[in-house]
């Protein structure tokens, strides 16, 4: 991509101090300002006190989440990282860039975000949508390397509510989830931006502007008169450094307070951080910020939930010791196994930033496909995080819509064997079972082809559920894992029903399999659901 409370009463004291001491908004120009002091309670930050870390019930009686990854790049509709390539001489954004809007060193990003306007927006409307297609909690994007910060940020003039929409993106979307009873998270991903945005140091190599700085280089003075007076650019491009420098402590420490002034504005139910492990950890090994970041999100939510942690971190590319700290997010990918702590995949239905050529070509994910990797996801242990893109103007296009009604339909019939579900002792029979090991997960959904063959297990009490990727051929459901004499369940089957038919079915326990005897016709598409009843163990 982007290509992430124990003393009650004095926690809740100490996160309105923490509103009331804040400093007017700190500009590029000025000396390292002092961090933030980091809320008290049980957790240091350090990875041993990490460790008492217990994923909450409702993130694990969840599985899916709605994301809109929503920034001032959804404004050209090119896709991801245009503000990066956009300063690239050749690269298609800089070309799409010149021709409708103008060359970078004359319209630069900082333009593209004052045209961000979200003009049709309707926050309630879509969570409706979002909620409606079976999701438990949303996710709204706080920041992207692009560096502005989508809500009323104290430490970052470059924000939502100073330029282009002059609204509250995350507060609005915030109100929006919790009033349709949804959990609600944030993305931050702005600890990159000191090395990403460094295209916009840079000038044309040929042609008659070569030379030409672009406007990355621009301070504050150079504003006097125009659109963006009284603002430094620099304090969004953070361009003041040699290209290849190691981010300096005033650029530190003010990531750090505007994540911490984000925590205690919004108490976010989930944190997710676009970083390897922790911010500034994946290039410069200052693993320290996050950590303090990590105790201070975590000993917050416990303040503000009467002594217990309902907080959720996403961090990527984990070790086994650090899965205890935080939940595991793995991009554009799926574990192989049934995992032992609770992890996430995050994915989108096309780029993560709006691409318009893939809704005028219909290229987005199918709910088929979808339903099958949530379901993959679900018999692992995992959740399923969903980007559905947004246009500038705040709107979702007719697929995006078609697509969440379809998840919808098939909700409304088989959500019993997804939400509130546990892994069982497998997750699932098929041949997308038999998968080569990867050395890294990330980026791997691509390489799961799923088939009718496929089965995947979830299981809730006395009740294991058998998702089918498909429907059964020949007019018979075998079940191998469930043979007679099987290892995997000692249980007897009590009774089978398929979610969404009335029907009685027959069933045989033989020892190549349970056979089950399906209905001439499927109840729904892209997957079934039967429910097995189990005897209670003994």
């Amino acid at each position: 991509m982007k290509k992430t409370r124990l003393i009650v009463t004095a926690g809740i004291v100490l996160s309105g101090l923490l509103q009331w001491m804040r400093p007017a908004a700190v500009h590029a120009e000025d000396a390292p300002m002092e961090r933030l002091p980091m809320a008290q309670g049980p957790f240091k930050g350090d990875w041993d006190s990490l460790k008492q870390y217990q994923t909450p019930e409702w993130f694990r009686d969840a599985k899916f989440g709605i994301w809109a990854h929503w920034t001032a790049q959804c404004v050209p509709e090119m896709g991801d990282w245009y503000a990066k390539f956009m300063y690239v001489q050749g690269q298609q954004d800089y070309q799409y860039q010149c021709a409708r809007y103008g060359h970078p060193s004359k319209f630069g990003f900082k333009d593209i975000d004052h045209l961000w306007r979200a003009e049709n927006w309707d926050a309630d409307k879509l969570i409706a949508l979002y909620k409606r297609a079976g999701a438990k909690y949303f996710v709204a994007l706080a920041n992207h390397h692009d560096n502005l910060d989508c809500f009323d940020s104290k430490y970052q003039p470059w924000n939502s509510v100073n330029v282009g929409p002059h609204k509250d993106i995350v507060g609005t979307w915030a109100v929006a989830a919790r009033k349709a009873g949804l959990k609600f998270g944030v993305t931050v991903h702005a600890a990159r931006s000191w090395s990403w945005f460094e295209t916009a140091q840079g000038s044309d190599k040929t042609g008659p502007l070569a030379g030409v700085p672009y406007d990355g280089v621009l301070t504050k003075a150079d504003g006097k008169g125009l659109w963006w007076d009284g603002l430094d650019p620099q304090d969004l491009y953070a361009q003041n450094h040699p290209i290849g420098a190691k981010p300096s402590v005033a650029y530190i420490n003010k990531f750090f307070n505007r994540t911490l002034d984000l925590i205690n504005k919004y108490q976010p139910d989930l944190l997710y951080f676009d970083d390897y492990v922790l911010p500034f950890q994946y290039d410069h090994q200052d693993e320290k910020v996050g950590l303090d970041i990590a105790a201070h999100y975590y000993n917050q939510n416990i303040a503000a939930h009467a002594g217990k942690l309902e907080a959720v971190m996403n961090g990527k590319i984990l070790n086994e010791q650090q899965r205890k700290t935080m939940v595991w997010d793995i991009e554009r990918g799926l574990a192989d196994k049934v995992e032992p702590f609770v992890w996430q995949t995050d994915t989108c239905i096309g780029d993560w930033h709006y691409r318009r050529s893939l809704f005028e070509n219909h290229q987005y994910k199918t709910a088929d496909l979808v339903i099958h990797m949530l379901a993959d996801i679900v018999s692992k242990n995992g959740n399923l995080l969903l980007n559905i893109p947004v246009r500038g103007d705040g709107t979702i296009d007719e697929d995006e819509i078609a697509f969440l009604q379809e998840m919808a339909k098939w909700m409304d019939i088989n959500s019993e064997g997804i939400f509130g579900t546990r892994p069982w002792v497998l997750y699932g029979e098929g041949p997308s079972t038999v998968v080569k090991k990867k050395k890294n997960v990330d980026m791997n959904e691509d390489e799961t082809a799923y088939s009718s063959d496929d089965i995947r297990f979830t299981a809730k009490g006395n009740t294991l559920y058998a998702i089918t990727l498909g429907w059964p051929k020949d007019g018979t459901l075998m079940i191998k894992s469930l043979a007679a004499g099987s290892k995997n369940l000692s249980q007897e089957i009590t009774d089978i029903k398929l979610l969404g038919s009335d029907g009685r079915l027959k069933w045989t326990r033989k020892a190549d399999g349970l056979a089950v005897a399906v209905p001439a016709s499927a109840p729904c598409e892209h997957a079934c659901v039967f429910k097995i009843s189990l005897a209670p163990s003994n």
